[in-house]
């Protein structure tokens, strides 16, 4: 399969290289060789490379610069997925999207299913649902939505490298415990959407999140955990919960983000793996090649 992966450069992109199989013909490409907001630019390399599948990959993610870049986020998170849309109608490519959890307001106590209705808080969540909602609408129907959370990897910045750092450099820690989602590994997404990729009929919008619920405080104390054990840090902090009110940040976040994966897990018939597992493989990963 002839497969384009756009943001190659993010955690996700350098993942999906890292995992695509022998039956991929995988060409990458980053922001500096394909910038997606460009339509001419999209309609010009898509027609130069013909895919069979494009995986976008590509986003604005600054949750709080956002609010103030706002046309950025828009021209990236919605103008460059309907270029991309458009000109895989021309090719007749399908097109694997990837969304975030951040399309919903977090104000239920259960799972968000892939049907629930979506409210935005931010202008990142708000492009990130135009980005939804124009490929929808943009004619091509060979598509699919993979809604993600929390994701980390090796790769990039991320909370895990961040909450190493910080444990590294700092004698005492303060992390929100009152918002709750579930951490993903990147390597793992990219795993599931190369198994999407092979179901060619999976169409609509799927979840996929690595299993279990964790608040950032949750995770920060795993992560250091994990960290002592696999020898990437020398001596434990104390770590203190605090509240979303004593951390105030320019966009507001969902208290609770947690995606109901049962669909995915289902038809991609994949075992449900529980976030610190995946987490305790990533850090393993980077003891391992002697790096924070």
């Amino acid at each position: 399969m002839k497969v384009l992966i756009v943001g190659a450069n993010g955690q996700l992109g350098q993942e999906l290289q890292i995992t695509a199989g022998p039956n991929i013909e995988a060409t990458a490409l980053g922001r500096d060789q394909l910038d997606i907001g460009h339509q001419q630019q999209v309609d010009q390399v898509l027609a130069e490379l013909k895919p069979q599948l494009v995986i976008n990959a590509a986003a604005y993610t600054a949750v709080d610069k956002a609010e103030q870049e706002s046309e950025l986020a828009y021209q990236i998170n919605r103008d460059g997925v309907v270029n991309l849309a458009r000109a895989s109608q021309k090719i007749q490519a399908r097109l694997i999207h990837i969304s975030t959890d951040f399309v919903f307001d977090g104000c239920q106590s259960n799972p968000y299913k892939p049907a629930d209705t979506v409210n935005p808080l931010g202008c990142y969540g708000e492009s990130k649902y135009a980005g939804e909602q124009a490929l929808q609408s943009s004619g091509l129907n060979d598509y699919l939505i993979v809604r993600t959370a929390w994701v980390y990897s090796s790769f990039g910045t991320n909370f895990v490298k961040t909450m190493l750092r910080l444990m590294a450099e700092k004698d005492s820690l303060g992390v929100i415990a009152d918002q709750v989602g579930t951490p993903t590994y990147a390597r793992e997404l990219a795993r599931a959407i190369w198994k999407m990729a092979q179901q060619t009929e999976l169409q609509g919008i799927l979840h996929w999140t690595d299993a279990g619920v964790a608040s950032w405080y949750d995770f920060a104390v795993a992560i250091q955990e994990e960290a002592l054990e696999l020898g990437l840090l020398t001596k434990p902090i104390p770590i203190t919960p605090i509240t979303t009110e004593a951390y105030p940040t320019p966009a507001t976040r969902p208290a609770y983000s947690v995606l109901d994966k049962t669909e995915s897990w289902d038809l991609l018939q994949c075992p449900a793996v529980h976030w610190r597992t995946r987490l305790r493989q990533m850090l393993n990963i980077m003891a391992t090649a002697g790096t924070t």
